[in-house]
């Protein structure tokens, strides 16, 4: 992509991007690179950390009008850690989430974790994955833990539909939520990233919903500004 075929607004939503990537104190940006085309970022080069990797996607969807992301950025490690090590840091780290369930198990090989186990709902699923995100080591995370399904579509339904009218971050009237055996799917608008993930992650604590498919499109306030004057506050 030469920089003639980007427009006004895709090069300023690179620089943002690459600004608020900056900014975070969380990721080491140095060897990372930023293309932007009509709302999508992806991100590639280098980071030193899978943690780092996760910190710099989030980062770009803090970012007013990414409606998506492609997070190719490969982990190299500063220094090489053992097998044995990290698994000994992963079990550490899930023990210390009293809410998972001991079935709960890592199997590490290169750096690469490969989670197994059931657990009986979708956030107890991220909860086993994010606890070794910071694990030291950590290439990739392959999450195979499988949620137990149970409870009627009716009752996950109307459990979600409360759960999202309750969330403050989330416009729930503009969500529509249908449940077909254990998948649920969200479908509607938000206003930005942060809205979409946290209808998705309000949804995840049904017991017995197995899938979400998250089809809620971010649609930004247009009337936004871009560009920013130094001086406001």
């Amino acid at each position: 992509m030469t920089l003639a075929s980007l427009s006004r607004t895709d090069v300023s939503l690179r620089d943002s991007v690459l600004q608020e990537l900056a900014w975070d104190t969380q990721v080491d940006a140095t060897a990372i690179g930023v293309a932007a085309k009509e709302g999508a970022v992806t991100l590639t080069g280098f980071i030193d950390s899978y943690a780092g990797k996760l910190a710099a996607e989030r980062a770009v969807k803090r970012v007013h009008g990414v409606r998506a992301v492609a997070n190719d950025v490969q982990v190299r490690l500063r220094l090489d850690r053992s097998d044995e090590a990290i698994a000994g840091d992963v079990a550490h780290a899930l023990a210390l989430r009293a809410t998972l369930p001991a079935g709960v198990q890592a199997a590490v090989h290169s750096g690469h974790v490969t989670l197994t186990g059931t657990v009986s709902s979708l956030f107890q699923r991220a909860v086993a994955e994010k606890a070794i995100h910071d694990v030291k080591g950590v290439k990739e995370i392959i999450n195979r833990i499988e949620v137990k399904p149970g409870a009627s579509a009716r009752s996950v339904k109307r459990e979600i539909v409360r759960a999202l009218h309750r969330a403050a971050d989330v416009q729930a009237r503009q969500i529509q939520v249908t449940v077909n055996g254990n998948s649920v799917r969200l479908v509607g608008t938000v206003a930005s990233w942060h809205e979409r993930e946290s209808a998705e992650r309000a949804a995840s604590h049904a017991t017995g919903a197995v899938f979400i498919e998250n089809y809620l499109a971010v649609q930004p306030d247009e009337s936004y500004a871009g560009d920013v004057d130094d001086e406001i506050c």
